[in-house]
């Protein structure tokens, strides 16, 4: 998509900070970070949310959840004493940018409610 922001960081058309990519999805540290660890992983291939993913999603979202975010969380070095994982979906859910992304939190003590 076009005027997608995260489209447009996936494909290197606005700079970020890459913290991780591969042919399915980028991961880049959040710019306004509510954890002293806080990275986005998107998927390339523009997707708006957990409500728009289809059958032939299941591998992209296997992907990211099961290979990249726990090799994230070892190498970003939250994975010993834990992080969490957020999927925003639509606006009182949280979601601000109509791209797919997961949150990767941790670095600190989370609460519960979350907010």
């Amino acid at each position: 998509m076009s005027d997608c922001i995260f489209c447009k960081i996936a494909a290197k058309e606005i700079p970020s900070s890459l913290v991780y990519e591969d042919d399915v999805c980028v991961a880049f540290k959040d710019l306004e970070p509510q954890a002293p660890v806080h990275v986005l992983v998107i998927p390339k291939k523009h997707v708006e949310s957990v409500l728009a993913l289809t059958e032939n999603d299941k591998a992209l979202v296997s992907h990211i959840l099961v290979d990249v975010i726990p090799k994230l969380a070892k190498s970003l070095g939250v994975a010993e004493k834990g992080f969490r994982v957020v999927a925003n979906t639509g606006a009182e859910g949280g979601q601000s940018v109509k791209h797919l992304h997961f949150h990767l939190l941790g670095g600190r003590s989370m609460q519960w409610p979350p907010g």
